[in-house]
C-alpha cells in the first residue's frame, strides 16, 4: 500500500470508529448511511476504500455486502488506538468541566469512558461514567469521587459504574453493557479500551 493512499477523511474515520466500537455487529452501507447520516452511495464507496486500506473486513451475505472492523490486523488496531486518543479533545463543550474533573482518576484507573445521553445532548439529567480499575484502588477512587462532588464544578449528578476488566469480559454479551462499551467517549487509556474491545469481539 503506497503512502499516498493512506489519507483518511473525517467520515472514513467516523465509519471506522463506529464499526470498531460495535464489536458484536456488522453493517451494510445502507445501515451505516442511516446511522451516521450520510449518503448511501458515499457510505458504500468509503466502506470499500476502508476495506482496501485493511481497516474493514468485507463480507458478502446473499446479495448484501456487510462490513466489520479488521480486529486481527495489528496496524488497524494501532490506527484505532491513535484515533481514540483524540476523543478526549472531542468532548462536547458542555462536558468540559466534567472532562477536567475526570483527569483526577488517571493514576488510579485502567480505563475510563463517558456514555449515555450526556455525550449527545446538552439536556441531560446526569452523567454516566464507567471506571475500570483494580479493587485495591477502591479507597483512592472513593476519595476522588468525593473531591469531584464537593468541588461542584460538574452541575449534574455523576453516576459511576465501577468495574474490573474481568467483569467486562464476563458481561460482554449483555445488551446494556454492550451499549456502554459501544456508545461512548474514551477519556482515559484508549489503548486499553482498544484491547478490551478486541477481547470482547473474540
Amino acid at each position: 500500500m503506497a503512502v499516498n493512499n493512506i489519507q483518511f477523511t473525517k467520515i472514513e474515520i467516523q465509519i471506522a470508529k463506529y464499526l470498531f466500537k460495535h464489536y458484536k455487529d456488522r453493517y451494510n452501507a445502507r445501515q451505516l448511511s442511516r446511522i451516521l447520516n450520510i449518503n448511501h452511495a458515499h457510505a458504500n464507496k468509503l466502506c470499500n476504500l476502508l476495506a482496501d486500506k485493511k481497516l474493514l473486513v468485507r463480507e458478502e451475505i446473499g446479495n448484501s455486502v456487510f462490513f466489520s472492523y479488521e480486529y486481527d490486523n495489528n496496524l488497524a488496531i494501532k490506527f484505532m488506538e491513535y484515533t481514540l486518543s483524540l476523543e478526549e479533545k472531542e468532548f462536547p463543550e458542555w462536558l468540559s468541566a466534567l472532562s477536567h474533573s475526570l483527569k483526577k482518576f488517571k493514576d488510579c484507573i485502567e480505563m475510563g469512558l463517558v456514555f449515555g445521553s450526556s455525550i449527545n445532548t446538552k439536556d441531560f439529567n446526569d452523567v454516566d461514567v464507567l471506571l475500570m480499575y483494580d479493587i485495591e484502588k477502591s479507597k483512592d477512587i472513593k476519595r476522588i469521587k468525593d473531591e469531584i462532588r464537593k468541588s461542584e464544578l460538574v452541575e449534574k449528578p455523576i453516576r459511576y459504574i465501577d468495574i474490573t476488566e474481568k467483569d467486562i469480559l464476563l458481561n460482554k454479551e449483555d445488551k446494556i453493557f454492550y451499549n456502554m462499551l459501544s456508545e461512548n467517549l474514551v477519556f482515559h487509556n484508549p489503548e486499553k479500551y482498544a484491547e478490551v474491545v478486541r477481547k470482547c469481539h473474540k
